[in-house]
């Protein structure tokens, strides 16, 4: 319980830090790596029976050679191959927003310091010191919440790519 309080503890004090838009930047992150998460169960757990059921489904016809069971291999796979990028793009689009939502945070930051010194004139540092605070630090945590998800989209964006691949390679057509 101690570590949960000093957690919390150490989030507001860098949120009050960084401003508000740390908040966006944290619920970005927590939706990417939901989304990762669940892409990473999804390929692991799920995806292999699936594909194991299709396998047996696709052995256990009759015919196929023929133009239509091509067809209707490629409409399974077709169908798999979306399942398996589904949620790629999303994942994608966040790690690419979270640069931007960071920059905000610098604007805003930013307009806060010039306030500062329209208002206090440019002798106490201790002022513009906060107020660059809140222009650096979310730019820095908006490219490291990218970052952390920009390597892991990647490679589920290949695993789903091999994945794909594999179960046409399994399914094959005389």
């Amino acid at each position: 319980m101690l570590f949960l309080e000093e957690l919390i503890d150490t989030v507001s004090k860098f949120i009050d830090v960084g401003g508000g838009v740390l908040w966006f930047i944290a619920a970005a992150l927590i939706a990417m790596w939901t989304m990762i998460i669940e892409r990473m169960w999804f390929y692991s757990r799920t995806y292999p029976k699936r594909a194991r059921l299709l396998i047996a489904k696709w052995e256990a016809r009759s015919d196929t050679t023929s133009w239509r069971a091509h067809r209707i291999r490629e409409s399974w796979i077709s169908q798999m191959t979306e399942e398996l990028n589904s949620g790629l793009l999303v994942i994608k689009t966040i790690v690419t927003i979270c640069p931007m939502i960071g920059l905000l945070g610098t604007v805003t930051g930013m307009v806060q310091v010039f306030e500062l010194m329209a208002l206090q004139g440019t002798g106490s540092a201790r002022l513009l010191a906060a107020g660059i605070s809140k222009a650096t630090v979310p730019t820095m945590a908006g490219m490291v919440a990218a970052l952390s998800g920009l390597f892991v989209s990647a490679r589920l964006e290949y695993s789903a790519n091999v994945r794909a691949q594999e179960l046409a390679d399994h399914m094959p057509h005389h």
